[in-house]
């Protein structure tokens, strides 16, 4: 790991490989839960490979909070406790999945297979980013992996389900978007309304399960 300050009021904790790694994962977010323990930070943001904890410089230097990133990391042997089991109901195609068809062929498997091999996989929750409620999950099939669209839609719905790259998620909230859309789910993944706003957080496991399938045409 590299530490280093961010500005006067934040310090960063960083793996030095880029690579996906869970049980480094699970150290970070053992981590972020023993300084929130602590009480030291106004936040704490842990990020893939990577944590971020914001201080009031009145009261910590950022060599203090480093000094404690750096001693809990040492001692943390994949500690985590936390996570839960998080079951997404997901219609897949039509409407709600008008790329479907499009990741079907490009993976050259059936509409139907595209679906039974993404309700199949376990995905964990590594980092909530983008906008706020919007969970990366790992855990992705390699060979559903597709890339996103060449040009992104202008406004994509709350809830719909897609796959970037190698990675799926869920849109928490209507925005602009480019990964391709298979499904929806009337879940609400971000309420600001509630004490704990986001439905998912880091180490969430999640699962999808089909309510319906419907065969579409992507749409260009």
């Amino acid at each position: 790991m590299s530490y280093y300050c961010l500005g006067e009021r934040a310090v960063v904790m960083q793996a030095r490989s880029d690579k996906i790694d869970l049980i480094c994962q699970k150290k970070i977010w053992h981590v972020a839960q023993q300084m929130r323990d602590l009480g030291l930070c106004i936040d704490i943001v842990p990020g893939m490979n990577n944590l971020t904890a914001i201080f009031d410089p009145l009261r910590y230097s950022g060599e203090e909070i480093l000094i404690t990133l750096k001693d809990l990391f040492q001692r943390s042997k994949d500690q985590f406790q936390g996570g839960r089991e998080v079951i997404i109901p997901v219609h897949y195609g039509g409407d709600a999945g008008p790329d479907l068809a499009l990741v079907a062929e490009h993976c050259q498997l059936s509409v139907e297979d595209v679906v039974k091999q993404h309700c199949a996989a376990n995905y964990v929750v590594y980092f909530l980013g983008f906008q706020p409620g919007f969970a990366y999950l790992g855990g992705l099939p390699d060979n559903l992996t597709t890339p996103r669209r060449a040009e992104p839609r202008l406004r994509v719905p709350a809830g719909s389900v897609g796959i970037g790259g190698r990675q799926t998620g869920i849109y928490p909230a209507a925005s602009p978007g480019g990964w391709q859309l298979i499904g929806h789910t009337t879940l609400t993944l971000f309420d600001p309304q509630q004490n704990n706003p986001t439905l998912l957080q880091p180490g969430d496991t999640v699962r999808f399960v089909a309510e319906h399938i419907q065969l579409c045409q992507s749409d260009e």
